[in-house]
C-alpha cells in the first residue's frame, strides 16, 4: 500500500505535468486561435460590403477592398491612418482597436477612438463601421456600410454570441440584416437619427421616418432593443467626422 506522503508527491507532480501540458497547448494555440478572430472579424466586415468571403481568401478581398483604416478620437478628427500595409499615423493600426474598451471608455467619459474602413468597390467609396452592443444573454455586435454620403446604407451585417435561437438570434440572419440596406441615418436637415428597429415593424412609423426604421424580431423584444441601443452608441460617434469631411 502506499504511503500518503508517496500519495502526494504522485499527485503533485501529475498536476504539474497536466498544467505544463495545457500551459503548452494554449500557447501553441494562440496564434491559430487569433489567427481565426482575424479572419472572422474579416469575414464580418466583407459581408457587410456584400462581399462573400471564405475562410482562405478573405485577407486577400479585405486588401483588394478596403484602402485606408482610421483611427478617429472623439472630436471626429483622424489620428490614425493605414493604408498599403503601412502604418502612415497614429500609435495603433485601427484594425487592432478594442470596440469594447473604447466604448467603455466613452461610458466612462474618457477619451476613445474608433475605427473606421474606407473601402472601393467599382470606383464607389464605402464607410464601413463596426458595432458592438449588448443583446439580452451577451454581447451583439456587427458592421454597418455606408455609401460616398456616408449617410445611405449599402448593406449591414449582424452576430451574437448567446441570443435565443428562433427568436433573438435571427439578427444574425441576411432576412434582418437585409432591411437595412437604403436606411438613413440623417434627417433632411443632416441631424442624426440612428436607425431603429421597431417593434410592429417599419410601417407603423410615419411616412417621413420609415426610411429610418427596420422591422424588429418578433419575440425578440430586449434584442431588437439591444441593437436600437448599439446602433446609436455607436453610430453617433461619426457625427463629428461626417460633418468636417463628408461633402453634401
Amino acid at each position: 500500500m502506499f504511503s500518503n506522503r508517496y500519495i502526494f508527491i504522485y499527485s503533485s507532480v501529475m498536476v504539474i505535468i497536466v498544467a505544463a501540458l495545457l500551459s503548452t497547448t494554449s500557447l501553441l494555440l494562440q496564434p491559430r486561435q487569433q489567427k481565426n478572430k482575424t479572419i472572422a472579424k474579416i469575414q464580418g466586415m466583407l459581408a457587410a460590403m456584400n462581399v462573400e468571403a471564405t475562410f482562405n481568401d478573405a485577407e486577400e478581398l479585405y486588401a483588394t477592398y478596403v484602402k485606408t483604416e482610421l483611427a478617429i478620437d472623439q472630436d471626429g478628427e483622424v489620428v490614425g491612418i493605414y493604408r498599403n500595409g503601412t502604418l502612415e499615423k497614429g500609435t495603433v493600426r485601427p484594425f487592432d482597436i478594442d470596440l469594447k474598451k473604447e466604448l467603455y471608455n466613452k461610458k466612462m467619459g474618457r477619451p476613445f477612438l474608433i475605427p473606421l474602413f474606407i473601402a472601393e468597390n467599382h470606383s464607389n467609396t464605402m464607410y464601413v463601421v463596426p458595432l458592438r452592443g449588448v443583446g439580452l444573454w451577451g454581447p451583439l455586435y456587427g458592421n454597418i456600410t455606408f455609401g460616398p454620403g456616408f449617410d445611405v446604407v449599402v448593406g449591414a451585417q449582424f452576430s451574437h454570441d448567446k441570443e435565443t435561437p428562433g427568436l433573438g438570434a435571427e439578427i444574425s440572419t441576411n432576412e434582418f440584416a437585409s432591411q437595412f440596406i437604403g436606411k438613413k441615418i440623417l434627417d433632411d436637415n443632416g441631424r442624426f437619427t440612428s436607425i431603429k428597429v421597431v417593434k410592429g415593424g417599419a410601417a407603423t412609423l410615419p411616412a417621413d421616418q420609415q426610411v429610418h426604421g427596420v422591422d424588429a424580431i418578433s419575440g425578440g423584444t430586449i434584442t431588437s432593443n439591444g441593437v436600437n441601443t448599439m446602433l446609436a452608441d455607436c453610430l453617433e460617434n461619426y457625427m463629428s467626422y461626417i460633418q468636417k469631411n463628408i461633402t453634401r
